[in-house]
């Protein structure tokens, strides 16, 4: 097969960087022609995609597909390793169409175009290669890879504060990766033989239980920050209030998605054994990031932080979904990821299109804009409407998998179910209040009579117009720079909306690109539970409430590893 000839993966990761390359060469007096190159690069590479994954990828199969592998530094035993399987597949996609339309999206940056442009094609390509990384060390150099645009996107066209914010992403992320080199060098050298650090070779390796549990607490660290689990999300609010709204769509669409996917590709599958005894742990840090995240998000006056929390809280099913030990919880826990993706994707690009027009993140300062700016109000209405798990939307299909995973797993106890659940349920009841009290406060009264300061201005001819007034501001129509949604916003928006309620009407659009290979990943699981708890029958007895050996769901399946 051609698949087998030609580096197909290889180009989709390095077609963004080579093309980054070429931007401080191109002729450009102002920005736009960088900016069509920029989108061009990432409309040709998602395409590529599209076609190499429709044509060479089999949904049926639960290996490695696409593997290419080249030779990089046999002396530290660091190989080019790359390969996709039903866990990296939908998130390379996601990761493609996420950035592309982030560039789209920045369509009015003018200061220091080329840099911009530049930094956003490097950033597309260090996210691919996450995904599509199966050397753990080539794993961290592109992890480490993504951190250095991001802190310069978020440092130089971010607000006020964007120099904190920057700065305290890069040192959270950059210390916690450390556990993933830790890691990644504990797994090559354990047991002796050739160096390596090829993903399969290493989960082969039979780890003493001590070690394991040892590198699984470091990449749950390190997983979990970038993820935004309690109580190591605090960074996220802080990139989000600052960060430009093309950015803030790649920070929630496709970064926090990067923690989700190590947590099920090192974590559950290359250490199953410990993952048996985190599980639990992983739940209830699930429920507390759900009622915390909406807590929070409730009491924030900023529109930005206000979603930013609420990634915070949605993060929390994906932890569910990976502690289920069910096909369909770990299921749900993918959908999730990808469903958030895109609905916190468009939600951050409204946010800037609301910014773009009234000059503040404030809720308190907004108001009374829903007739001035009726195509906004119905789009954000739409995506607000996805984020609290509206029947019909990608947003339910995803949630309704993680609530039946939790609930029919028969590892843990009736009361650790019913408590789990009941606490995840509490999430169900605080998105709504606090997104439909942002819209009103958005689109509609405050509850404050305006207060008008016309006066001050310089305007030669008021003649007879009416004051238009959002918040405490008000200018006149002639005045007014809070138009409609423009054909290039809407198109965005759309963009993301379809596939959200495409997903939402028809998950199987998704599930059934990943569906073999997380029942494959799950059997692996439950088996090395039931190997566990052979030696431990009391495992879950004291602390979880679970004191029993539970069945495999379906035929065992050795999966990939063990």
């Amino acid at each position: 097969m051609m698949a087998d000839q030609f580096p197909w993966l290889t180009t989709i990761v390095l077609l963004p960087l080579v093309a980054s390359l070429l931007i401080p060469v191109l002729p450009d007096q102002n920005g736009k022609q960088l900016r069509w190159y920029a989108l061009g690069v990432g409309i040709a590479d998602l395409l590529l995609m599209c076609y190499v994954f429709w044509k060479y990828y089999d949904a049926s199969s639960a290996n490695f597909q696409l593997v290419e592998k080249f030779a990089w530094a046999p002396q530290l035993g660091l190989n080019w390793a790359v390969s996709v399987d039903g866990l990296s597949l939908p998130l390379v996609l996601l990761a493609g169409l996420v950035t592309t339309l982030s560039i789209f999206a920045a369509w009015q940056v003018d200061q220091k175009p080329r840099l911009f442009y530049f930094l956003m094609l490097v950033l597309y390509s260090a996210q691919i290669g996450v995904f599509v990384a199966q050397d753990l060390l080539l794993l961290f150099i592109v992890w480490e890879l993504e951190l250095i645009p991001v802190y310069l996107l978020v440092s130089i066209w971010g607000g006020p504060k964007r120099r904190y914010a920057a700065t305290k992403f890069l040192l959270y992320t950059a210390a916690a990766s450390l556990f993933i080199l830790v890691a990644a060098l504990a797994m090559a050298f354990y047991g002796g033989g050739p160096l390596t650090f090829d993903m399969v070779e290493l989960g082969l390796k039979d780890y003493p239980l001590t070690l394991e549990l040892l590198m699984y607490a470091g990449l749950l660290i390190a997983f979990g920050l970038k993820l935004a689990v309690f109580p190591l999300h605090t960074w996220l609010p802080d990139a989000h209030g600052e960060a430009s709204a093309p950015v803030s769509m790649i920070l929630a669409g496709v970064l926090l998605k990067m923690g989700g996917y190590g947590l099920i590709r090192v974590n559950m599958e290359m250490l199953p054994d410990a993952h048996i005894y985190f599980a639990p742990i992983l739940a209830i840090l699930g429920v507390v990031n759900i009622v915390y995240g909406g807590l929070n998000s409730f009491g924030q006056s900023n529109m930005k932080r206000r979603l930013a929390y609420s990634s915070v809280s949605h993060m929390g099913f994906v932890l569910l979904g990976i502690a289920s030990f069910t096909d369909i919880g770990v299921s749900g826990a993918l959908l999730q990821m990808i469903s958030h993706g895109l609905i916190s994707a468009v939600l951050f690009f409204l946010a800037g299109v609301t910014y773009d027009r009234t000059h503040t993140l404030a809720l308190d300062e907004m108001g009374y804009i829903g007739k001035a700016m009726p195509k906004v109000f119905a789009l954000f209405t739409a995506g607000a409407m996805a984020s609290l798990a509206l029947p019909g939307m990608s947003g339910f299909a995803s949630e309704v998998l993680v609530f039946i995973g939790i609930t029919t797993s028969d590892i843990y106890s009736s009361t650790f179910r019913v408590v789990i659940v009941t606490l995840a349920g509490v999430g169900l009841i605080l998105t709504p209040i606090y997104l439909l009290s942002m819209l009103r406060q958005l689109f509609y009264a405050t509850g404050e009579a305006p207060v008008c300061m016309l006066n001050n201005t310089s305007l030669q001819n008021p003649g007879e117009q009416e004051a238009f007034c959002f918040g405490t501001s008000c200018v006149l129509p002639t005045e007014a720079t809070f138009s409609d949604a423009k054909p290039r916003e809407i198109l965005i928006a759309a963009s993301f909306l379809v596939l959200i309620v495409g997903i939402g009407l028809y998950p199987k659009l998704v599930t059934k690109v990943y569906d073999v290979k997380t029942v494959a990943l799950n059997n692996q699981v439950r088996d090395s539970y039931i190997q566990v708890a052979k030696a431990n029958p009391d495992l879950y007895a004291k602390g979880f409430l679970a004191p029993r050996i539970a069945k495999p769901e379906v035929a065992s399946v050795s999966g990939m590893f063990k």
